[in-house]
């Protein structure tokens, strides 16, 4: 029999009394001053993730569960550095079969097979042959879109829910596909092409079972060199594909995070690379927003400090919470 949770980690405030289920995301044993040790914790459910400490009882805690389990915990809400945090009294394993994995992976509210219909029907239109073969070998790859359909975009930043890797990818091909015919002399095939594999990589990137983390391959490679390996490996399939059209190709894939500082090899070196990074830019940092500030209290005219953008975000009207994308920039309409 499932155990549904009664409160969802968005809806604890400070000073509150916790008694539910959640995902231990993390889990480490640390020592205090006098050398006993006690046990910081990142706990998770679909609405986002707390951080929580353990101050007694903690080699017993640490025992009872690991990383990835569901957790039945009670401990007391407080405030610490400008966030909520648990303070942990007691924490036991509960089996993964009693719990409703629903209430731990939040999911896209767009519907996935309208979607790639939608990206599928856009990568139609390519006119080179090539280009065209080579999404069509991803698209006939029934595992892959199974997976693609599922993945969250990343794992907490932007689109970090299921099918979350879909939407950014539709919302980008549509937004490149507007710029290509805005500039003169953009490659638009060779463009909306990086669009659609550009983070292909992260269908094996990432893991979310339970919650969302990465997977070894993940720790190890990066979405950027799985997604390049991928590509190779449909290329080797498709006849007399050109050897200078796949290295743009997966030049776009290299270079897509801009610097290497952010995790690309090599910085974007093409028009087409530098609009890619661009697009990419744009469509995570408007989607990490829109998520921030739907979590804010209603009424509210200014949301908490985002700590990774280093800034408030200014609230004008009711409309300014609206997280799902208006017409055009990844939504299902036409």
């Amino acid at each position: 029999m499932t155990q549904g949770k009664k409160r969802f980690i968005a809806d604890i405030a400070a000073n509150e009394t916790v008694a539910d289920i959640f995902v231990l995301a993390e889990k480490n044993m640390a020592r205090k001053r006098d050398g006993n040790p006690f046990l910081t914790l990142v706990l998770g459910d679909k609405s986002g993730r707390m951080r929580a400490v353990m101050w007694d009882d903690v080699q017993r805690a640490a025992a009872a569960a690991g990383e990835g389990d569901f957790v039945q915990v009670q401990g007391t809400a407080g405030e610490y550095r400008g966030s909520v945090q648990l303070v942990v009294q007691s924490l036991a394993a509960v089996p993964a079969d009693a719990v409703n994995p629903a209430d731990f992976l939040p999911t896209t509210r767009r519907d996935a097979d309208q979607m790639l219909a939608r990206l599928q029907a856009v990568t139609e239109t390519l006119h080179n042959p090539h280009l065209k073969a080579l999404l069509a070998a991803f698209w006939s790859d029934d595992t892959f879109v199974a997976q693609f359909k599922k993945a969250p975009a990343a794992k907490q930043m932007h689109h970090a829910y299921l099918g979350g890797l879909l939407e950014h990818t539709l919302s980008m091909v549509l937004l490149a596909d507007k710029i290509a015919a805005h500039y003169g002399g953009v490659d638009r095939d060779l463009l909306l092409t990086g669009a659609v594999l550009h983070d292909v990589g992260k269908v094996r990137e990432l893991a979310y079972a339970h919650f969302i983390d990465y997977t070894d391959e993940g720790r190890l490679l990066s979405h950027i060199v799985i997604g390049v390996q991928m590509v190779a490996d449909k290329i080797r399939t498709i006849a007399d594909f050109p050897d200078s059209l796949a290295a743009m190709v997966k030049h776009l894939i290299v270079s897509h995070h801009g610097v290497r500082d952010f995790g690309s090899p090599e910085p974007p070196k093409t028009i087409e690379a530098v609009l890619l990074h661009q697009v990419d830019e744009i469509d995570a940092r408007i989607n990490a927003i829109r998520e921030f500030v739907a979590t804010e209290t209603a009424g509210a005219t200014w949301t908490g400090y985002h700590r990774l953008m280093e800034r408030h975000f200014y609230i004008p009207d009711a409309a300014g919470r609206e997280t799902a994308a208006p017409e055009g920039d990844g939504g299902d309409g036409e």
